[in-house]
């Protein structure tokens, strides 16, 4: 009868504590350009943060293909691509119709596939001195092993705001 009662008692303990280390769910990402970082939220609370890299010209809302930027204002990460160039990748929907009228109306394409992703498996060794340069064509980088927590914590669907 004790172990029993025991196991049912460690069970209960184990259950509590399993639940204590548990991470809140993603609900938004937040990425703050000027100061190049990207955080895994639940509501206010940040439960992951990243340094990220950027394209060459970060500063300013992307508004045409090959412009180096990355776009701002609120996406969404509508799906996960295993088979990216990049080291797993996180498609934010780019354009929007707002971006597609406003490229419209200057006469060109307002480009696409902008995506958060790692860095080319080839590369994996330089991720950390990587990170410190702008060095996509707009997407929003972070490491390999980074790249497989994004993958792991944030679902399909998750709002994204990118801000300067």
């Amino acid at each position: 009868m004790f172990s029993r009662v025991a196991l049912l008692m460690l069970t209960l303990l184990l259950g509590l504590s399993q639940n204590a280390w548990a991470q809140p769910e993603v609900d938004w990402v937040h990425v703050d350009k000027s100061i190049r970082k990207m955080y895994l939220k639940s509501g206010d609370e940040v439960v992951k943060e990243y340094r990220i890299a950027l394209g060459s010209k970060p500063k300013g809302h992307k508004r045409k293909e090959g412009d180096q930027r990355t776009p701002e204002g609120w996406y969404t990460l509508d799906y996960k691509k295993e088979d990216s160039y990049y080291y797993r990748s996180f498609h934010i929907d780019y354009p929007n119709a707002k971006d597609r009228r406003i490229a419209k109306a200057l006469g060109v394409s307002p480009g696409g596939r902008v995506m958060i992703h790692g860095q080319k498996p080839i590369e994996a060794g330089f991720s950390p001195l990587a990170q410190n340069f702008d060095w996509t064509n707009g997407c929003i980088a972070v490491t390999n092993d980074e790249m497989d927590e994004v993958m792991s914590l944030v679902k399909e669907g998750t709002p994204i705001f990118i801000e300067w």
